[in-house]
């Protein structure tokens, strides 16, 4: 199973790279979808004697991460008829340079970091990669509903730094870190919503414009 979770967290990496290259909106929101089931088959790969526990966690990953939040934010870009990031702060081609600089970064640091014995090799220079490239998207996208993207890839980093402690974390509090992700994009989404219809603009650089 080392070789399935080794593909499993190259894919992971992978989809973020597909997510940062994309102006389609849509593509995004596939991207972050197909992560998400990435991430819930990586428990059973890194723990295949885990029993209820993981595959409890396996299940509920993909619920929330590859069926419920992609359905909410398809509706989200529905309702606010967003199809593409038009101007993106930074532009694709250097979002991808920088993207593979994040990786290099990533594996550089983790290779200094005192990791768990039991934590697979790749897992942590993945869950920093993630985060890295979840937070760039998050910081240079104009488009509320692509920053909401990228916030749930940065999410997905975290969540990979959590499963190297999966089996030491009880399962109510790792179900409680999902719900709050869902509540969380609940929330944005609705803000996203609200200010098409208020300021018929979804580019946040107009909120400065914003005055009491």
């Amino acid at each position: 199973m080392t070789r399935v979770a080794e593909l499993l967290l190259l894919l992971v990496i992978l989809t973020s790279f597909l997510a940062l290259g994309t102006a389609r909106v849509s593509a995004c929101i596939r991207a972050v979808a197909l992560q998400g089931l990435l991430l819930g088959l990586l428990p059973l790969a890194l723990y295949p004697a885990g029993g209820a526990h993981i595959w409890g966690l396996a299940v509920g990953t993909v619920l929330v991460k590859a069926v419920v939040l992609p359905r909410f934010l398809n509706w989200a870009i529905r309702e606010a008829a967003v199809r593409r990031e038009v101007e993106p702060r930074v532009g694709y081609p250097m979002s991808l340079l920088v993207g593979v600089a994040a990786v290099a970064a990533a594996f550089a640091i983790s290779s200094r970091l005192p990791l768990p014995e039991q934590a697979h090799e790749m897992l942590v220079p993945a869950a920093l990669a993630t985060v890295m490239l979840g937070l760039f998207m998050l910081t240079t996208r104009s488009k509320a509903v692509v920053q909401v993207v990228g916030y749930l890839i940065l999410e997905n980093g975290v969540y990979l730094f959590g499963l190297t402690h999966v089996e030491r974390v009880p399962f109510l509090v790792e179900v409680g870190v999902l719900l709050d992700v869902f509540v969380a994009v609940f929330i944005m989404g609705i803000v996203v919503f609200h200010i098409n219809r208020e300021f018929d603009s979804l580019d946040s650089s107009h909120l400065s414009a914003l005055s009491d």
